[in-house]
């Protein structure tokens, strides 16, 4: 009677399980406001340029928010994060006022995004930038006038955003 019972059991707390996930859907954007600090330094985002990066992670009310797109890549390629990442979202800098002014509501999913990996502008802690656009095209411009490659999120290689970076680069551009 007893590994009836377990048997039972098993399936009942497997069905609930898949009625919680199959209830999940991907997390909208949240704006960026003046409460918003950087997730590594705790840094308020918006005193700094460049593009900006938000994370849903499973089980937290609120977005995990990086001052630079490099480093939101570097948590999800990491091999530690505090839960499932349910959503990625950054700056279309397409849709930008300016580099240092990259808005507060353009927000598209990364994993549609084209990335510029390489170029030669810095972001907002001053390290080597990925810069996101919601179009090919406003991504080969950037590319172009800025160099570097673009690139989706699934192939950006993970030394691109987890190895070292040189934070005096006299060519780089905020």
């Amino acid at each position: 009677m007893k590994p009836l019972f377990a048997i039972v059991l098993l399936l009942f707390v497997t069905s609930c399980a898949d009625d919680q996930n199959a209830g999940k859907s991907k997390p909208s954007p949240v704006e960026l406001t003046a409460d918003a600090v950087s997730h590594y330094c705790q840094m308020n985002v918006l005193e700094h340029p460049g593009p900006k990066a938000q994370i849903h992670v499973a089980g937290m009310l609120a977005p995990l928010f990086f001052s630079q797109v490099r480093d939101a890549i570097a948590f999800i390629k990491s091999e530690e994060r505090p839960g499932e990442v349910m959503a990625v979202y950054v700056s279309d800098m397409a849709k930008a006022p300016s580099w240092d002014e990259p808005g507060k509501n353009n927000w598209i999913d990364a994993e549609s995004a084209y990335l510029v990996v390489g170029s030669n502008k810095k972001g907002g802690m001053g390290a080597p930038e990925i810069a996101p656009f919601g179009t090919g095209e406003a991504a080969a411009r950037f590319a172009e006038n800025y160099g570097g490659e673009v690139m989706t999120l699934e192939g950006i290689p993970k030394d691109a955003v987890l190895g070292s970076v040189n934070l005096f680069d006299e060519g780089a551009q905020r």
